[in-house]
This record gives structure tokens, sequence and C-alpha cells, in this order.
């Protein structure tokens, strides 16, 4: 059975002539129940065009949306296998948000895999949807057939950390191979397009843990371009970028998303990543002792303060202080739905003014990186 809702634009009369408003932008809705499908709708209906399908219907997408909005239990193989069976369709939407009922990795990870540009977990929340959907610069252009095609790379990188993640929660083997190939291909990205096109792409497509390890690779690779390491140590690098996160796959979304200040013992929580990452990899033949290194360590800094170890100096090697500043500054830029995002030339002043933690040298050769790539 079939559920849809479609909101024509009004038309007024003036003077006899009968002016139809501005086009708004269309938003398709899919979902598992009929419920789902109405809630959706009507949180939307006033600002957008609307239209949806449940998912157990025939798939009746004729036009490409500007945004679609899922919303359904992705722990079901039906729902999975009709979400798959549009998916041509869907990748085309410039915006992908899964509404996900439960705030698991598990559920996250899926709905990334699944194509998802950003993912909304637990009960739905009208003003977070709204403002997910709000960007004036893309409701500008309606929902045309010049929507902006799906970015291989990015969703490459961005479904091969959900299956990282993935496999830390549910104990499953880890895609090495897959993860490393998705950097490759950020690299030959960067390479051909430089970074601040990554950046852009990246913050267009995805928000999160998933948005930060995505940017975070983009800028090791190409610090390590501006340095002229050759491809075996590019390869370290982004290998150990695209891996460096991946102990926060045993922390609570709750706490990854959270937005105010994190409270001691979420903090303690949040400090125990790099040793849980590092615990995961180490017995996986394929992952190097630099790159194990640079997971435990990318929180370290020269002058001891930082974690899990607290080194110093010269226990610290070239990739992890390389990663460290990627991160730091990746962190900063990064796009989230509660704050604004942070200037370039803000974010590498804060680099500037971590004296004794960071290598001098290092974070004077990020400057063309930070703010001119």
């Amino acid at each position: 059975m079939q559920s849809a809702r479609t909101i024509s634009n009004p038309v007024k009369s003036e003077g006899g002539i009968r002016t139809t408003e501005a086009v708004r932008p269309f938003v398709h809705v899919l979902a598992d129940s009929s419920d789902k499908l109405a809630g959706v709708c009507s949180a939307l209906e006033r600002q957008f065009t609307v239209a949806g399908e449940r998912l157990d219907a025939e798939a009746r997408l004729s036009q490409v949306p500007f945004a679609v909005v899922v919303r359904a239990e992705l722990r079901d193989v039906g729902n999975i296998a009709a979400i798959k069976k549009r998916a041509g369709k869907l990748a085309k939407a410039t915006k992908r948000i899964f509404l996900v009922e439960h705030s698991s990795h598990v559920g996250i990870s899926q709905a990334y895999a699944l194509g998802a540009t950003l993912v909304l977990p637990g009960a739905i929340n009208k003003s977070k949807l709204l403002a997910a959907l709000a960007d004036p610069a893309e409701l500008g252009s309606g929902a045309s057939s010049d929507a902006p095609q799906p970015d291989n790379a990015v969703e490459a990188a961005a479904t091969a950390i959900a299956s990282m993640f993935t496999a830390v929660t549910l104990g499953e083997p880890l895609d090495v191979d897959g993860t490393k190939e998705a950097g490759s291909r950020i690299a030959d990205r960067i390479t051909e397009h430089g970074l601040s096109e990554w950046l852009a792409t990246v913050r267009r497509h995805h928000e999160g843990t998933y948005q930060h390890c995505l940017l975070v690779t983009g800028v090791a690779i190409d610090f390590g371009l501006s340095l002229g390491v050759g491809r075996t140590d590019l390869e370290r690098l982004y290998s150990a970028a695209m891996f460096h996160d991946i102990g926060k796959a045993q922390i609570p979304l709750a706490i990854l998303d959270k937005p105010g200040r994190l409270d001691a013992d979420e903090r303690a929580m949040i400090e125990k990543h790099p040793a849980a990452g590092y615990e995961f990899l180490k017995g996986h033949e394929q992952i190097s002792p630099e790159i194990l290194d640079a997971v435990r360590h990318h929180h370290e800094y020269l002058d001891g303060s930082g974690y899990p170890d607290a080194l110093c100096g010269e226990s610290i090697n070239d990739v992890v202080r390389i990663l460290t500043i990627s991160d730091i500054f990746a962190a900063l830029i990064e796009h989230r739905h509660y704050k604004p995002t942070m200037p370039r030339t803000e974010a590498y002043n804060i680099l500037c003014g971590m004296t004794g933690k960071l290598e001098k040298a290092l974070v004077t050769s990020f400057k063309e990186v930070a703010l001119t790539r």
C-alpha cells in the first residue's frame, strides 16, 4: 500500500492576473509505515513541496528531489533492500537525511552505508530536521535535473568508515584493504582538485564523526603533499588518518555528538578512544606499526600534556605530529548543525597559539594548507 502527500504551490490572483509563487524545494520522504510517513510529511509541508511513499510500495520517484528524508527501522532487512532498490535515484539528491530511531553505532553506520549525508537519531525533532534542510545556497536552486551528482570519492570513503565502525561494534572482520583504497581515492581527488574543494564537498555531504574522519584524512593528505612526501609515506599518512578515530565506535553517540561542554566523566570516556582503537587494530597483519602508533598517539603533545601515554619530545614520530595538527585543524573547521563553522584563519591562529605542544616548524609549514590550498 502506498501513502503519499504532495503539497502544491499556492496560486494568487492580483488584479485578475494569476501568479504562482516561486517553486519551493522538493523533498521526497520514505518511511516503513503510514504513521511515520505522515509524521515526517507534516513536519515539512509548510516550507517544502513534499511527496512520500512507503518502502513496501512500488518505487515512484519520478523527479530528482532537493532532499530525501528516510524514516525506517534499519534493522529490518526488507527496509534495507527497499532503500537499496531506490539507491540510484536517491543518490542524485543534494541531501539524504536518515531519521534513525535507535541511537546506536550500528544504526548510524547502516544509514551512512545506504548513502545518508546526515543521520538524526532518536525521535523526530522538527527544528533539527528543518535546520538540516535549511541551506539557502542549495534551497535557491529548488529541485532540478541539474542537482549535484553523487560524489564517488566521498561516498566510498564514508562507506568505508561506516563499515569500519560496524566491524568494531559487532566484532566483525575489518576491511583494511577497502579502507586504504578509499584513502587512496581521496588522495587522487585532492591531488586533482585541491583541499578546499574536498572540505566543501565533505561538509555538504556529511556531519558528525564521519565528517571529521573525512576532513582529517583530506587535511593530512594535503599537508603531506605540501611537504613533498613520497607515495609510500602518503599512503601511511592517509591510512593513519582513516583509522585514527576507530576507537570512537565504542563511545556512546550521545557523548560524541553532545552540543555542549563534556563533563569530567564524559571527557574521561572520550580520552579512551586512542587506546581502544589501538587495541582493536593491533592484531591485524595489514596494519603497520607506524599506523598503530598514530592511532594510539594522535592526541599526544610535545610537552607531555597529551593522552593516553603522556609522550613528549622525540617519543612522538613525524606521522603522529602531522596527523595531530591535521586532526586539531579539522575539528575546528568542521560543520555542526548546532554551531557555525570556524573560519580557517581563526583555526590556524589557534594552532599557532599552541606553543610547546605542536612542532613549530610543522605549524609554520601548515600555513599554506590551512589558508590557501
